[in-house]
């Protein structure tokens, strides 16, 4: 809980008036001043990750309303409904527009010229995830996960609004991923990593995730085989990929001794291999209520060969297999990850894909990169399939709590650049190992997630939406030592980045101040806290004429948006930011 007051910020309500021209500030437009203040006292929860268009929303809160508590709904800036609010268990009915994010607003009208926020939560109305996917996980299945500790971590992904899960390192083998032998489901059975596995944790995370509309997903490999595959009916040698045009090595991931086996690698274009792995994928489906495959690959590995010594087309072999998969159960969602970016293109012009899945690594580190990857997916999908980054946070961090700083500022910039962040699980994630809990969230990092994951489902709309990139020069008083650069960032200066649709801008200002680096990765925990500016100015250049200017911020009052006072003339638009600490997004309408 904290208290923070910013004077003289307008709020637009619905009973705030259309406003006023102002002499003084020529072509300024002036709403009733209201004072906002945040006492963000009340925790409030929905019932579902997401809501089909016309279903009933349903808000559970740990606060006592007063007389002069109310809640209002946006989407965007504009306010869909408001109601006095005498209660801490109520209902809304989700809008029809299908593809809406929302903002549920309760807060107190403290008097004719203050109101003060006292909680927020959003709302996602979409009748499938792939509109704005946000992407979870969980990588542990043995029997310490009681259908209480299950309870307790989806309830915390419903809480950020997780609507599809991958399931990590859950099977039996990569070759034969359901834990059937001699045609029964095995109770218990061993991982890759000879952890203990049951099969009904997994049955119940799945029971937990689908009651809360979350979409379940299996993991696994396109192309791997343990080294028992003979027996379970694999071809090793024909259906193998070769380090050499005589098939002299085949090409290998190796493990450690203590695991079950290295993981051997096939022709993901054989034939035979497809026939059979979809064939186990059926198994899967079969025994486990799993919605979808998350199809994993190992990156560019140089030239490949197959047994007869042909050279192996990764692109054409990746979009292969996924159709194959497509054709074999067409009603699954399909995820396949494009390692660095490798294979991309070919795989999100399939057109199967339910998300552009884009694990980063040391050569996509920038944040610069970032923008490169939603740019380059945008396209190869035609604009259908949404970013999600596969990137892990304090990568050379062990036993101790992720870095604040550097873990909010990536997620503002992935956020603000329209992509996604798998990072939330039943622990949060920092290693391709996804198992691995060397790292952990502290009490405060995950009370600041559930604002950006509120903040990034409210505004959906505004920061995935499908728009279009925009230029608009910005300047700030020197008077406030704060330097202005459009993308891509600088160290020591707030960045901008703009996106236009119709009828507003959508101006986000990143503090890169404070930032000892442009990498997203903060390997080493090191990126320290932003410097924190207030009542700043800035200017921007625009000849259209400007009716509101607004700003909302993950960082302050929960998200709530704020109208700003504005001035416009002779193509110069003037207003002050009251406060910027990660990420602000201002919108002008």
């Amino acid at each position: 809980m904290f208290l923070t007051v910013i004077s003289a910020i307008l709020l637009s309500a619905c009973h705030t008036g259309s406003g006023t021209e102002d002499p003084d500030k020529p072509g300024g437009q002036v709403t009733k001043v209201v004072q906002i203040t945040s006492d963000l006292c009340w925790n409030i929860q929905t019932d579902l990750a997401m809501y089909a268009p016309g279903a009933t929303i349903r808000f559970k809160a740990d606060g006592t309303p007063t007389d002069n508590t109310f809640v209002r709904y946006r989407n965007g800036s504009r306010v869909v409904a408001e109601e006095p609010l005498n209660t801490t268990e109520w209902t809304w009915t989700a809008p029809q527009t299908d593809g809406c994010g929302y903002l549920a607003e309760v807060y107190r009208q403290k008097n004719d010229t203050t109101q003060q926020i006292i909680g927020t939560v959003g709302i996602d109305v979409s009748s499938d995830w792939h509109l704005f996917p946000r992407y979870g996980f969980v990588a542990t299945f043995d029997k310490s996960k009681t259908e209480a500790k299950i309870a307790d971590e989806m309830a915390f992904l419903n809480r950020c609004h997780i609507n599809g899960v991958q399931f990590q390192d859950w099977h039996w083998k990569h070759h034969y991923p359901a834990p059937v032998q001699n045609g029964q489901l095995l109770a218990t059975f061993k991982d890759i990593a000879n952890r203990d596995n049951s099969t009904q944790v997994i049955k119940n995370y799945i029971t937990a995730q689908h009651a809360y509309g979350m979409k379940s997903i299996f993991y696994n490999l396109c192309f791997g085989a343990l080294d028992d595959a003979k027996k379970d009916g694999v071809k090793m040698e024909e259906w193998g990929m070769y380090n050499d045009a005589n098939h002299g090595y085949q090409d290998r991931h190796g493990l450690p001794s203590s695991w079950k086996s290295d993981i051997y690698l096939l022709d993901p274009a054989n034939d035979e291999w497809l026939r059979y792995i979809g064939d186990r994928n059926e198994e899967v489906y079969q025994n486990f209520d799993f919605d979808g495959y998350q199809i994993d690959q190992l990156g560019h590995r140089g030239d490949r060969y197959t047994y007869s010594g042909q050279k192996i087309n990764f692109n054409s072999g990746y979009a292969k297999f996924v159709n194959a998969m497509y054709d074999r159960h067409p009603q699954k969602d399909l995820i396949m990850n494009a390692v660095g970016s490798f294979g991309s293109q070919a795989i999100l012009e399939t057109g199967h894909m339910a998300l552009a899945y884009n694990e980063c690594w040391e050569y996509e580190q920038n944040f610069s990169d970032l923008r490169n990857i939603v740019k380059a997916n945008d396209v190869y999908s035609k604009n259908l399939a949404k970013t999600v980054f596969a990137a892990y946070m304090n990568y050379s961090m062990d036993n101790c709590e992720f870095n604040v700083p550097g873990v909010l500022l990536t997620d503002a910039v992935m956020f603000a650049l329209g992509g996604s962040h798998l990072e939330l699980g039943d622990h949060m994630l920092c290693r391709e190992y996804f198992p691995y809990t060397g790292v952990r969230m502290s009490d405060g990092l995950k009370e600041q997630i559930i604002r950006y994951y509120d903040f990034h489902t409210a505004y959906e709309n505004l920061l995935r939406g499908g728009d279009k990139e925009a230029t608009l020069a910005v300047s700030a008083d020197a008077s406030k030592g704060v330097g202005i650069v459009a993308w891509p960032p600088k160290m020591g200066k707030v960045t901008t980045f703009c996106r236009q649709q119709e009828g507003r801008y959508i101006l986000h200002l990143l503090n890169f101040l404070n930032a000892n680096s442009l990498s997203w990765r903060d390997m080493d925990g090191s990126m320290p806290a932003p410097r924190v500016v207030t009542k700043f100015p800035l200017s921007v250049e625009l000849q259209e004429k400007v009716s509101h200017v607004y700003v909302a911020s993950p960082d302050y009052h929960a998200g709530a948006l704020v109208e700003l006072p504005f001035a416009q003339k002779d193509g110069k638009l003037t207003f002050t930011v009251p406060t910027l600490k990660y990420w602000d997004m201002i919108i002008i309408e």
